[in-house]
């Protein structure tokens, strides 16, 4: 690849880094929150390797095999050995020519100018939809008692373990609220609220599920705070008692900062 080429690449990629770490919160659309120092040292970095590729090279560069020629005409050569000579230089020149750009080197500049001109959505309901529910780890230890406010806020998988894992029932008959993305059921009357888990980055999303009744959904992907009460089905406190709830509100908000993870929201709702 030529050096030009490889100095557009390295600027595009970091400043592509520095625009979704640290000029905007693009970033936290595939990563969490923790990762985004990475990134801004990332982009640095790569903005650093241009700037030292370009100063290396406007600096003199004498070749070996020039030199050498010059110094057989010196020397009084003749004019027939330092021409062989350079007809040698010339011709390992064109041997072995790498200023050529493969083309499929050109589709690297693919992701660096997307990062810049347009970056990919966060994920959503087609991840969701597509992926197996997170398995939910059974709670070993007792579980408390549960507040007395209400409506009782709750992340998806506190919910899913109180419906299946909680022995004496307290979840039963409680008003809930909590809060997810919307994810369409299709040729069903009920609809997912989600949340998408990431432990490092979008690579590893794994989503938590729970069913909503009762209430007509809005557009997928549709961040929504919903209350309401567990659905009954199956034996509660047992793995037969289905993660569902019979809504009676559901309000659309705006989504958390902290979206990738199953845990109560962070900023208020609308």
């Amino acid at each position: 690849m030529k050096r030009s080429v490889q100095v557009v690449l390295l600027l595009l990629s970091g400043c592509g880094l520095l625009h979704v770490s640290l000029f905007t919160d693009l970033c936290l659309r595939y990563v969490k929150p923790g990762m985004r120092p990475m990134l801004i040292a990332s982009g640095v970095l790569l903005l650093a390797l241009a700037v030292a590729d370009v100063w290396s090279h406007r600096r003199p560069n004498l070749r070996y095999g020039t030199t050498k020629t010059h110094e057989h005409v010196d020397r009084g050569g003749g004019d027939d050995e330092a021409h062989e000579t350079d007809g040698l230089a010339h011709g390992h020149t064109h041997g072995h020519d790498h200023s050529t750009v493969p083309r499929v080197a050109w589709l690297l500049f693919l992701p660096a100018l997307s990062l810049l001109v347009y970056a990919p959505p966060a994920l959503g309901s087609y991840t969701a939809s597509r992926d197996s529910a997170k398995v939910v780890v059974t709670e070993h230890q007792r579980f408390e008692a549960l507040p007395a406010t209400s409506p009782l806020p709750m992340t998806l998988t506190h919910f899913t373990r109180r419906v299946q894992q909680d022995p004496s029932q307290a979840i039963k008959g409680r008003t809930v609220q909590m809060s997810g993305l919307i994810t369409l059921d299709e040729g069903g009357d009920s609809w997912y609220l989600t949340r998408i888990i990431i432990s490092c980055c979008a690579a590893d999303a794994q989503s938590v599920k729970v069913r909503i009744h009762g209430a007509p959904p809005l557009p997928a992907d549709t961040w929504v705070s919903v209350t309401g009460t567990w659905h009954p089905g199956g034996k509660l406190g047992t793995p037969s008692a289905p993660a569902e709830l019979d809504a009676r509100t559901v309000e659309e908000i705006d989504r958390p900062v902290n979206g990738y993870s199953d845990s109560l929201p962070l900023v208020p709702s609308r």
